[in-house]
C-alpha cells in the first residue's frame, strides 16, 4: 500500500486516532449539513428525479477523472457486490427519496426524520463490524436521537402526523445508513475517495438513463442561483463531502464518529433560516446545545473490548 493512499490499515492504534476520525467525520457533517436546503431551492426550477439522479452523473464524472489521473486498480471479487450497497443508498437512494420528499415538506420538516441517520448508521455498524460501545454510548445515542428529532419537529410545520413524504424519508434514512457503513468497512480496504468514487462510478449507467428521462420529460428552467445549489450538491454533497465522511469512518471506531451527524439536523435548520428565511429562535439554540452535547458525549465514549477485525480489510494490510 502506498504511502498516499487513504486506506486505514494498522488497528492497534485506533483508540489514538478517535480525535483524527471525529475531525474527519465533523468536516463531512459540515460538508452534508448544506444538503437538504440547497435541495429545497433546486427544486423550485430542477426536476426531482433531475436533482437527484444529475448531481450523481457529475461527481461520477468527478470521480473517474480522479481514479484515471491517480491510476487506482481495480475493486476485487466481493468489493464491488460491497461496493454496490454505498452505490445504492449513498448514491441513488437517499439523493432520489430526499429530493422527491423535499418537493413536499420544507427543509426543517425534512431534517425531523433524517435526525434519526445517525442512530441507524451506529446500529447497523454494530451489526456489520462487531464493535461493541459501552452503555453510555448507547444512552448519549439514544438521547441525541430523540433531542435531534424533538428540537427539528419544534422547527418544522406539523411533524407529528405521517405523510408520503415521511415514507419517503424513513426509506431514504435506511437505505443511507446501509450506505454508511459499509462504506466506512470498505474505505479501510480501498481508502475513503476512491470508495465513493468506485461507487459513483458503479451507479453511473443507471443515473445517466434516470438523468436523460427527466431532461426529456421536465426540460430544466433554473435561475443561476438554482443552478449553483445543484452545482454544490453535485460536487460536494454527492462527491467531496464523502472524502471527509468515509474517511472519518474508516478511522473509526465508527459507530462513535457516526453519531457526530447528530449536529447535521441543527446546522441544516441554522442554513435554512439564512437561505430559506424560515425562523430561527431561542429553541433553536437550546435545541443545538442538547444536541451537540449529546452527540459529544456518544463520540468520546470507548469501546467495551476490541472491534471483530474485518477480514477483508485484514487481507488488504500488505
Amino acid at each position: 500500500m502506498s504511502v498516499h493512499s487513504s486506506a486505514i490499515t494498522p488497528r492497534s492504534g485506533l483508540l489514538s486516532a478517535v480525535p483524527a476520525g471525529l475531525a474527519w467525520g465533523l468536516l463531512g457533517v459540515l460538508a452534508f449539513s448544506f444538503t437538504v436546503p440547497l435541495t429545497r431551492v433546486a427544486i423550485g426550477g430542477l426536476d426531482p428525479l433531475f436533482i437527484g439522479a444529475g448531481r450523481a452523473v457529475v461527481a461520477a464524472a468527478l470521480a473517474t477523472a480522479a481514479l484515471a489521473l491517480t491510476r487506482q486498480r481495480l475493486p476485487r471479487g466481493r468489493q464491488w457486490l460491497r461496493l454496490g450497497v454505498v452505490a445504492g443508498g449513498a448514491v441513488a437512494g437517499f439523493p432520489l427519496l430526499t429530493s422527491y420528499a423535499l418537493t413536499e415538506v420544507p427543509a426543517s420538516h425534512g431534517a425531523v426524520v433524517i435526525a434519526m441517520l445517525p442512530a441507524a448508521t451506529a446500529v447497523i455498524v454494530v451489526l456489520r463490524t462487531g464493535e461493541r460501545p459501552v452503555r453510555a454510548f448507547w444512552l448519549f445515542a439514544a438521547l441525541g436521537a430523540l433531542a435531534a428529532v424533538g428540537f427539528a419537529a419544534l422547527q418544522g410545520d406539523g411533524a407529528g402526523h405521517v405523510q408520503r413524504a415521511d415514507v419517503l424519508l424513513v426509506i431514504g434514512v435506511v437505505v443511507c445508513a446501509l450506505g454508511y457503513a459499509e462504506g466506512g468497512a470498505v474505505s479501510r480496504e480501498l481508502g475513503s475517495w476512491q470508495t465513493i468514487s468506485w461507487a459513483l462510478v458503479l451507479a453511473a449507467p443507471v443515473m445517466v438513463v434516470l438523468t436523460a428521462t427527466s431532461l426529456a420529460t421536465h426540460p430544466p428552467s433554473a435561475s443561476p442561483t438554482q443552478w449553483l445549489c445543484f452545482g454544490y450538491l453535485s460536487c460536494v454533497s454527492m462527491f467531496l463531502g464523502f472524502f471527509a465522511w468515509y474517511r472519518g469512518l474508516a478511522i473509526g471506531p465508527m459507530a462513535q464518529v457516526s453519531q457526530v451527524q447528530l449536529a447535521q439536523p441543527v446546522l441544516s435548520i441554522a442554513w435554512a433560516g439564512l437561505l430559506l428565511g424560515e425562523p430561527i429562535t431561542w429553541l433553536t439554540v437550546l435545541g443545538g446545545l442538547a444536541v451537540v452535547a449529546c452527540a459529544a458525549g456518544a463520540s468520546s465514549s470507548r469501546r467495551r473490548s476490541p472491534v471483530v477485525p474485518d477480514r477483508m480489510a485484514a487481507k488488504s494490510a500488505d
